[in-house]
């Protein structure tokens, strides 16, 4: 099984009962079994973070080109049976190799197995799950960036929440922009809930015209008041 997981299907051989044998099933289960396993490990690494943030994460983790790389640096490029037409890199056949690796794993050793291998021989040293999580965008920037651009003044609240068992969030950040209230998000910390807060913010100011009328003019009076009073 494990020989089978690295031949490509350019260097299929026939079973007994005549069936092309390669590494495609194995790669199809493979697929379906790191999305399950890489979806467990970071439900459990990121506890106060939502479905998007956990769903960009996982699709750049399982991504293409990066099992293929992740491929290459274990060698299975060295291992792989393909014929010679099939040897460019960008056709993921190495990527393929280490799903269908994967899949067999699966099959020998199990689900408990299976995510020790990932997390051990793979996850902990090839990808950096914090680095890959702080590519996300980062919204308190973006509103920042926006803010300075306007000439809007951005003011944060902070609420620290009652404990409550069912829920992990610590925080409620509240957002003003000259002074008015916009949005509010919660988090485990006041910077998780500042992101919550800085996300919903954008969207509520692009989506509502007058929201921006009238912080721009709230602006207005602050200046006004400051140079006259």
């Amino acid at each position: 099984m494990y020989e089978l997981a690295f031949r490509h299907k350019s260097a299929s051989i026939r079973g007994r009962d005549g069936v092309l044998l390669n590494n495609e099933r194995l790669e199809f289960l493979g697929d379906a079994v790191l999305n399950v396993l890489v979806t467990d490990l970071l439900f459990s690494h990121f506890e106060c973070e939502g479905e998007g943030f956990l769903t960009n994460t996982r699709s750049k983790i399982v991504q293409r080109e990066t099992l293929n790389n992740i491929a290459l640096e274990l060698g299975l490029d060295k291992w792989v049976l393909k014929a010679e037409y099939a040897s460019s890199p960008r056709q993921s056949i190495f990527g393929n190799s280490l799903e269908a690796l994967i899949g067999a794993v699966y099959l020998d050793r199990g689900y408990r197995s299976c995510k020790r291998f990932l997390k051990k021989k793979i996850i902990q040293r090839f990808i950096d799950i914090e680095h890959i999580a702080n590519q996300e965008i980062n919204f308190k920037s973006k509103i920042i960036e926006w803010c300075q651009h306007q000439k809007v003044e951005l003011n944060f609240e902070h609420i620290e929440l009652p404990v409550e068992e069912e829920s992990p969030l610590n925080f409620e950040a509240r957002l003003y922009l000259n002074g008015i209230y916009v949005a509010s998000g919660r988090g485990c910390t006041k910077k998780q809930a500042q992101q919550k807060a800085a996300q919903d913010a954008i969207a509520t100011v692009e989506s509502r015209q007058g929201l921006y009328a009238d912080i721009m003019a709230a602006g207005i009076r602050q200046k006004m008041q400051e140079n006259y009073f």
